[in-house]
């Protein structure tokens, strides 16, 4: 192994590059994350990658492979100094500055210019490339090509520049997917605490309900407050859906002591990281909302009120969807593709809740509109509750109720409005 001699702040030899790998004795300690980091700048060299494609990816992912804001400072100051030609095939962009001129640029002392360095080389993203009698200096030619340099190499971050583009894919992929599952689960806890606030309204002394409280606030206390990954995300949602469908089940039975036994077999599981990912995660879509009626559309219409049918011919699907983007969004999150008619009014019924339209309010409106009907006027109302113009949904769909009986109401105009104003 190469031996260099000790350098003051200010000289641009190796043996002051600022990372602190070298020994009392002066000889540079070859620690595996060195070696592995001369290894990636001889496939670096092979590799034609733009300097800054290769820095946006390294920030992409910095904070998730370790690297912190002074660490991504100093690389951009070594990257400042590099050409567009010292990044092509064959090539190393090799980086030469003082320590006392990098300290300089980012206002660091030696030691936490030391720091820093020692970081970008253990995460794999600069090497050296050590001059014979110990210093850091290079030249380039007249084209301003370098013909010889010793110093920082970035090469490294040629070599896997990919891997972190690739890396930045998947991460962004686990956000989708993380921000999708808390909307799922905040849908969820609406729902609970909306059915209780109403069950509690119709019977406040019942004891299976006691019971369901109780149960739903030791879920909330057991939800951990950190960040999460999608694995135990997917874990709380689905221990959210089935303590929702037992609500569902005990709200449904008559009997209060069955109601009860149905709350107590729901046991309130432990969420902890470790649980969540050997836990199987089984999908109950199904099972997370009650739907009034599951017969099909015909049935709908010769059970609804009259005039139901006709109103239901004037509205037009695919025109309600689009003219209600928030509607349709929450409902793809929520698994239920609208392919017709049945699976709008099991999105609406779904919905619902998370506006706070109570079951009786609901019920009501579907009673004297009919079923597709309610379902159209639930979904105009969501997009007003999301856009801030209603304050009450209950209050304005049992409005719409009233002016249905009475032949005021209107839909068809009313989304086509809609439409026109997201168009303009």
């Amino acid at each position: 192994m190469r031996k260099f001699r000790e350098t003051p702040i200010g000289d641009t030899r190796a043996g002051s590059d600022g990372t602190g790998y070298l020994r009392p004795d002066g000889w540079r300690n070859a620690s595996q994350a060195l070696l592995a980091s001369a290894e990636l700048a001889k496939k670096g060299a092979s590799r034609a990658i733009p300097k800054t494609r290769a820095v946006v990816a390294v920030k992409r992912v910095g904070a998730h492979i370790g690297l912190k804001a002074a660490d991504l400072l100093l690389l951009d100051t070594l990257a400042a100094f590099t050409q567009p030609q010292d990044w092509e095939e064959g090539r190393r962009p090799i980086v030469w500055a003082s320590n006392a001129f990098l300290m300089e640029q980012t206002g660091f002392s030696l030691s936490t210019l030391k720091r820093h360095g020692r970081r970008l080389v253990e995460v794999g993203i600069i090497t050296f490339n050590d001059s014979p009698n110990g210093k850091r200096w290079g030249r380039r030619d007249a084209a301003g090509v370098i013909v010889e340099a010793y110093g920082f190499d970035l090469s490294p971050l040629s070599a896997r520049a990919e891997e972190f583009e690739e890396l930045a894919t998947e991460l962004s992929a686990e956000r989708s997917l993380c921000q999708r599952l808390k909307r799922q689960i905040t849908i969820a806890r609406r729902s609970i605490r909306a059915r209780l606030e109403a069950a509690w309204q119709d019977d406040p002394q019942s004891r299976g309900l006691t019971r369901i409280q109780q149960a739903y606030d030791a879920l909330l206390e057991k939800l951990p407050r950190s960040r999460m990954p999608s694995d135990l995300l997917e874990a709380v949602l689905e221990r959210f859906r089935r303590l929702l469908a037992r609500i569902e089940g005990a709200l449904l039975t008559p009997d209060t002591e069955e109601a009860t036994q149905l709350c107590e077999s729901h046991e309130t599981p432990n969420l902890t990281p470790k649980e969540a990912k050997s836990d199987p995660h089984i999908q109950t879509t199904n099972q997370l909302y009650l739907v009034t009626c599951n017969s099909a559309e015909e049935e709908d219409e010769a059970t609804a009120p009259p005039g139901t049918a006709t109103a239901t011919r004037d509205l037009d699907l695919p025109m309600i969807l689009q003219a209600c983007p928030e509607f349709t969004s929450w409902g793809h999150d929520l698994g239920k593709g609208i392919g017709g008619w049945p699976d709008f009014m099991r999105c609406a019924e779904a919905l619902r809740p998370m506006i706070g339209i109570s079951d009786q309010s609901w019920a009501q409106a579907q009673v004297r509109m009919g079923r597709p009907v309610a379902a159209a006027a639930l979904a105009l109302v969501f997009e007003k509750v999301q856009a801030g113009e209603v304050a009450s949904a209950g209050g304005y769909l049992l409005g719409m109720a009233r002016k249905f009986e009475i032949g005021e109401l209107h839909l068809d105009r009313s989304f086509f409005g809609r439409l026109k104003g997201l168009a303009a």
